[in-house]
């Protein structure tokens, strides 16, 4: 009988047909899920972020701006402690010496960059030096200065006055609102000596015994033995109206074998406005 055989080849010819359709439809999925991942994956890639233009800040025109009636430090005072450099062992200074300066000064910015003036004026500048128990002879006869510690004065002090003109490059940085700014400045100041004088009180003897009472006060004007011109390197920094100064008298205290070669160094605070 044929039958038998000819559904063997029946059965193997549906196993192959199915087996095929096995594979086709297992390849079209894993194709269909591969292309999926494909476009998943592409989807999660983010582009690089284009860096923003940078763009420079615009200059300040000072040529549209008016400085010509701010106010620039035109009014300066200063107050501070002042000392003599190189003042020999027997010059005995004592207490708070100091200075007193005052000064009328024009301020005017350059135009290229107003950051930076120059600024001159006029003004007095004095120093006070304090001694421990000295009597400094200003009205003495000798060719130099005499410190006396045997008969002396309780207190005593010098005080030299200058008419000065000072000269400072400054710096500001915002010109336009000098009181809201940092600021510093740099120069020097020329000045012709006006008046010195000593000026003591309580005249005593080499025991400390009083000749005239603790009230007695004494005053000697002389400009012999006194630098009668001086010129001074300057500079000050600080913020707003107040700075701290710096000053330092190139020119000797006193005139040329006169005296020791002694020099002011001033240190303070000053205040500028207006």
């Amino acid at each position: 009988m044929r039958f038998p055989s000819q559904l063997k080849k029946m059965k193997k010819t549906l196993l192959l047909l199915l087996c095929v359709t096995v594979i086709l439809s297992a390849d079209a999925q894993l194709s269909h899920l591969f292309s999926k991942k494909k476009k998943t994956d592409s989807t999660q890639i983010k582009p690089k972020p284009v860096p923003e233009p940078v763009v420079a800040k615009p200059k300040t025109d000072w040529s549209k701006i008016d400085l010509s009636k701010r106010p620039a430090d035109h009014f300066v005072f200063q107050y501070g402690s002042d000392s003599w450099l190189n003042h020999p062992d027997s010059v005995k200074t004592k207490g708070f010496s100091r200075h007193f300066n005052f000064y009328v000064m024009m301020d005017k910015p350059m135009k290229t960059n107003p950051k930076f003036s120059f600024a001159y004026g006029l003004g007095l500048g004095s120093s006070n030096i304090f001694f421990d128990r000295e009597y400094v002879k200003v009205k003495g006869n000798g060719g130099t200065l005499a410190f006396d510690s045997t008969t002396h004065f309780h207190k005593s002090k010098v005080t030299t006055m200058y008419l000065e003109v000072p000269l400072e490059v400054r710096y500001y940085s915002d010109p336009q609102h000098p009181g809201k700014s940092w600021k510093a400045a740099v120069g020097m100041k020329a000045g012709v000596l006006v008046k010195s004088y000593f000026k003591g009180k309580d005249l005593q003897d080499q025991n400390g015994a009083s000749y005239y009472g603790s009230t007695y006060i004494q005053k000697e004007f002389n400009k012999r033995y006194f630098n009668g011109s001086t010129i001074v390197a300057t500079a000050r920094v600080g913020y707003g109206n107040f700075s701290l100064n710096c000053d330092y008298q190139i020119t000797p205290v006193l005139k040329q074998g006169a005296g020791p070669d002694m020099h002011t160094l001033s240190i303070g605070l000053t205040v500028s406005g207006l």
